[in-house]
């Protein structure tokens, strides 16, 4: 990139001018990762000081069964497979009393599309699941869950979220997003909900008054031009809805240790490979300066592994996950070593040895406590990348 059109494009963030489709493509040509992670780092310090936030959680997978076979997946099982699972509602019931501990805020439920599991059998679990923890938040399902949901019932989504929301429904999740542009998506998934009912449906969420994550897979077979028309979707969604509270970069995973029946269900790693760690900086700190609008960019670290997960927080983003225990759509995949639990304690000292603040949210990303930054009087102190 040359040095006028870096001139221009810090110009243009520095007084707040929205970034075009031509300006994200130039900043993911750029071979300078530093200037673009203090660029990022100025945006995400404007909105967030110098604050990580992070939730106590836990994710609870209900089924694995599942009608598609998406080509990254290998979560997915099909009726009859050896280790398919479908839990009662009273077992979901009980394990979820089992991960209580902590102070748990967040219960995050994602399932597959069961091809014959009952409507009733998702808002029953929902209720059951809030009077066994009243005290925790429930951020479930996915819009190509909820779109599931309007074949199997013949209801329209508007209805299917009233329901669920009176039965105790907090917030979507954000997956099913995965790339939304057709030249990309039509070689990775395999369920019929698009960008069209994707949007729809979280569309709807945010006229109902639930705020909502959303995501991108990225580092498999797209591009970075389909990296930038992916955001700048949820962006125009965004502007018209203000719904969204959060932007999740999700890193495709090879599955590696998931074939544990030998079976090999990923069916893009036989051609692709994963994200570096460069990369993965290079898209959050795009994703930052692109979504001008969306106030956090969250980093998962089950799926980036502990220090790129630090680095991430210099490069835009704001908002770590918080203390998952399994995590069974991806983990561990290429074997970095990423633990599959994180305590709170251990959330408080990543955050601090990057050089932030901790903040515990909830939910709804309201503060339920704030704790000490790191000890400045320790010469060795690390401290955020100044701006």
């Amino acid at each position: 990139m040359d040095a006028g059109l870096k001139r221009e494009l810090e110009q243009k963030v520095r007084d707040g001018e929205r970034l075009s489709r031509e300006d994200g493509i130039a900043l993911y040509e750029s071979d300078d990762l530093a200037w673009l992670g203090g660029l990022a780092h100025e945006v995400r310090t404007r909105k967030a000081g110098d604050v990580v936030y992070f939730n106590v959680n836990r994710h609870l997978n209900m089924t694995n069964v599942c009608t598609a076979s998406c080509a990254y997946c290998s979560f997915q099982r099909k009726p009859g497979e050896k280790d398919a699972y479908t839990m009662r509602i009273e077992e979901a019931v009980r394990l979820a009393k089992a991960m209580e501990g902590e102070n748990l805020t967040e219960l995050h439920i994602v399932n597959g599309l069961h091809p014959s599991l009952p409507w009733r059998y998702y808002p029953r679990s929902l209720k059951a699941l809030k009077e066994a923890l009243p005290q925790v938040s429930l951020k479930a399902f996915t819009a190509t869950e909820i779109h599931h949901f309007e074949t199997i019932s013949g209801m329209s989504a508007s209805d299917i979220l009233d329901e669920l929301i009176d039965a105790g429904l907090e917030s979507l999740t954000g997956g099913g997003a995965e790339i939304f542009d057709w030249e990309v998506r039509q070689h990775i998934v395999d369920h019929r909900t698009h960008w069209e009912d994707w949007s729809r449906i979280h569309r709807l969420a945010h006229e109902k008054g639930l705020k909502t994550p959303s995501t991108m897979l990225y580092g498999h077979i797209e591009e970075p031009r389909h990296r930038v028309d992916h955001v700048l979707r949820l962006r125009e969604l965004q502007d018209e809805t203000g719904g969204f509270q959060v932007f999740i970069p999700l890193r495709y995973q090879h599955d590696f240790v998931d074939m544990k029946d030998g079976k090999i269900r990923n069916r893009l790693q036989a051609r692709t490979t994963m994200a570096t760690g460069a990369e993965a900086l290079k898209t959050f700190a795009v994703s930052r300066l692109l979504f001008d609008n969306v106030p956090h960019v969250k980093v998962f670290w089950v799926m980036h592994g502990l220090q790129t997960t630090q680095l991430a927080l210099q490069h835009g983003a704001d908002d770590m996950d918080g203390s998952v225990v399994e995590y069974k759509i991806t983990h561990d995949a290429d074997n970095y070593g990423t633990p599959n639990k994180m305590s709170r304690e251990d959330l408080l000292d990543l955050i601090r040895d990057a050089g932030f603040r901790p903040v515990e949210r909830n939910t709804r990303y309201e503060t339920v406590r704030e704790y000490p930054g790191p000890d400045a009087a320790r010469r060795e102190a690390p401290q955020p990348m100044r701006v």
